[in-house]
């Protein structure tokens, strides 16, 4: 894990959020969602206080709420579902605009929008202050299993490699006159990813024998030990206490 890899998410700076050591960020992020999903879905100021919570966040690190917006746009099938849930959930209906809804269905429904907007914010949040790298180190400081952690560098880092593979060969097809115009080119397609799985597994082969003949046996070396003061603790808690105040809260007050 010594070579850094940028991804989209990520946006460069020195922030105070950028600063904190990458474990700590991941367990504030875990923690925070692991309240939010906690909170009622009755609660509707505590919703809007944890997204108080997370614009703050979002200004210390310097980004962008056009940034962070448009990288939410990946949970829209999960709004998807949530939409129809009122019109196919059972039990008690209510009119709203000529149309019969399922009560429960509109609470469920609000119930996965706001807290699966919270937590995808969350997460872009974490991503666009941590680089790929740091994230890894930060779960392999945090005692996720080794095994995992090398599956997913692995895959970060083939995931670059087959990308650039499949470029390589779009281009080539492209410079021979290839165009995709019906059925009759999937033929070529499908040989191509053939010829994909094949280089990728050679390439795979030739990585494996050479990280074993420089003494790979089974675990990566660890350049950067992230190490975290009690202060640094203390600064990426503060958002997973302040929420964990504003659940109890709407636990507390009807």
């Amino acid at each position: 894990m010594g070579a850094g890899h940028a991804h989209r998410l990520y946006r460069e700076g020195s922030s105070p959020v950028h600063r904190l050591p990458p474990h700590c960020k991941i367990a504030a992020t875990f923690l925070f969602v692991l309240v939010v999903v906690s909170t009622p879905r009755e609660a509707f100021a505590a919703f809007a206080a944890h997204a108080v919570l997370l614009g703050t966040v979002a200004v210390l690190a310097r980004v962008p709420a056009g940034f962070l917006l448009k990288r939410l746009l990946i949970e829209v099938p999960f709004v998807g579902f949530a939409v129809l849930l009122p019109f196919v959930a059972q039990g008690e209906q209510i009119e709203v605009l000529g149309l019969s809804l399922s009560v429960s269905g509109l609470w469920g429904a609000w119930n996965i929008l706001v807290k699966g907007t919270l937590g995808v914010a969350a997460s872009v949040l974490l991503a666009s202050t941590t680089e790929l790298r740091e994230l890894l180190l930060g779960l392999q400081r945090l005692r996720m299993p080794p095994t995992l952690v090398q599956i997913a560098s692995f895959m970060i880092r083939y995931m670059d490699v087959v990308s650039g593979e499949m470029r390589r060969m779009r281009i080539a097809r492209e410079s021979r006159g290839f165009e995709t115009r019906g059925i009759r080119q999937w033929s070529v397609l499908a040989k191509s990813a053939g010829a994909l799985f094949i280089r990728s597994y050679e390439r795979g082969e030739r990585v494996h024998l050479a990280m074993v003949s420089r003494g790979y046996a089974g675990t990566m070396p660890v350049i950067d030990a992230a190490v975290a003061s009690r202060a640094q603790w203390a600064r990426a808690c503060a958002l997973p206490a302040a929420a964990l105040g504003v659940c109890l809260m709407g636990w507390l007050v009807p």
